[in-house]
């Protein structure tokens, strides 16, 4: 019985593939796509190796159980594009896919879906009368992040989000042409949790249980669209900064992520895209995994949101615990932050675990000082009273971090250029 997670080079964001099943029957989830420069260099080649490792002639295609794209973030979705764009063509390797799950933004907010119990709806209302709500929100993203200017990760999360709007009408667009069905194990709905949310099983053995978004975020979304619409159509001026505030609030940056837990012969790997720590937990306590205040083991963990502290907390790595901890990220917007990493050594200590991070600390180090050096800037600019100090290797660098703490450095892994990279928690995946 195979059960793997495959974790690739993913620059900025996340590119993971589930590998699970009988060994002479395996089976396959492809999980987000990373950004540019990440589909041709990395997830491409590897579709190409698993295609040639299952023997299958070349003009067969290789099945794909699954692909699943957490939330519309340039960092998740658009390698998944550059990948579709290239199946409605004349792709190298062919995919099979059986299902997309991914909740598009335009499915959270343009329509009233029973599952939300949703009365009103005044954005249903907005679009059913050909108005584009979704379009306008998407400006409100790319202006944003056009202007530099954002105070907090919350902000920017949430103009990203806003801003990859078009990316998701694009994946539902393309899917349909491709026939993947969307959201197939969830009867075409949203994928959410509740608390009556159940394990949905897959061919191969595989269950999947759903932690995020929650329900009542997604009715808190639909609630600050519905106000800002009304807002457009008294016409009154709302500044940018206003109106992306509207959508930071609890909302967009909270729930973006679909976040699920996938067994196997006892085995568990919770995977959280973008989500917030704390909202994980509260999920996991929605949906009965986790008791109130209680804690949990996986064996293995996708630290959120490629490891930035503004999501994370020390109470998280002790209620979650694991034996692997994957951090995506290649310095760009900080991530992994050396915070994390303190996070994780106060609640885990010398226990027996492994870290996985995609890329070397030297190299994660220059781009985290480049973009440490660009917030130092808008500080100034801004005339904060709180301006960071510059960049020092000894207090800020993950390299001198692990160098002052030897016992932890130890269990890092580094996800190699060009060479698979396995965690193993049954039979081995061989190619």
């Amino acid at each position: 019985m195979l059960f793997s997670l495959d974790v690739l080079r993913a620059r900025k964001g996340d590119c993971l593939m589930l590998h699970y099943g009988p060994e002479d029957e395996p089976h396959l989830m492809l999980i987000d796509g990373g950004p540019s420069n990440v589909y041709k260099p990395h997830l491409k080649p590897r579709l190409l190796q698993i295609h040639e490792g299952r023997e299958l002639e070349e003009e067969d295609p290789l099945p794909v159980d699954v692909v699943m794209v957490s939330h519309v973030d340039d960092d998740h979705i658009k390698g998944i594009l550059e990948l579709t764009k290239e199946q409605r063509a004349q792709p190298d390797v062919r995919l099979q896919v059986d299902s997309l799950w991914h909740n598009s933004f335009d499915d959270l907010l343009k329509t009233r879906p029973t599952e939300l119990k949703v009365e009103a709806g005044f954005g249903a209302a907005a679009f059913d009368s050909g108005g584009d709500s979704g379009s306008a929100l998407a400006s409100i993203g790319q202006n944003a992040l056009a202007s530099d200017d954002l105070d907090n990760e919350d902000e920017l999360q949430s103009a990203k989000v806003l801003a990859s709007i078009p990316q998701g009408r694009q994946l539902r667009d393309d899917a349909e042409v491709l026939g993947w069905k969307p959201n197939r194990m969830f009867k075409g709905k949203l994928i959410l949790a509740t608390d009556a949310t159940k394990a949905v099983a897959l061919k191969g053995g595989l269950k999947v249980a759903v932690v995020g978004p929650m329900q009542p975020e997604l009715l808190a979304l639909q609630e600050a669209h519905d106000k800002w619409l009304r807002d457009q159509e008294k016409k009154e001026k709302i500044s940018p900064e206003a109106a992306l505030a509207a959508f930071v609030d609890d909302s967009v940056t909270n729930l973006s992520s679909i976040v699920v837990i996938v067994e196997a012969k006892g085995k568990r790997m919770l995977l959280t895209g973008d989500a917030r720590g704390d909202k994980i937990l509260e999920g996991l306590e929605l949906v009965g995994l986790l008791e109130k205040g209680g804690n949990m083991h996986v064996d293995v963990l996708k630290v959120p949101h490629h490891g930035s502290d503004n999501n994370m907390a020390p109470s998280f790595f002790r209620r979650v615990t694991a034996d692997h901890y994957v951090f995506s990220g290649n310095g760009e917007h900080g991530n992994p932050e050396r915070e994390t990493l303190i996070m994780l050594l106060d609640a885990r200590g010398n226990a027996a675990y492994e870290i996985h991070l995609t890329y070397p600390c030297d190299e994660i180090d220059v781009k985290r000082k480049k973009d440490w050096e660009k917030e130092q800037a808008k500080e100034i600019k801004k005339k904060r009273a709180d301006v960071r100090a510059d960049w020092s290797p000894k207090k800020n660098s993950l390299a001198s971090f692990l160098v002052d703490n030897k016992e932890m450095a130890k269990k890092v892994r580094i996800v190699e250029k060009g060479k698979p990279h396995l965690i193993n928690l049954l039979d081995r995946v061989k190619f």
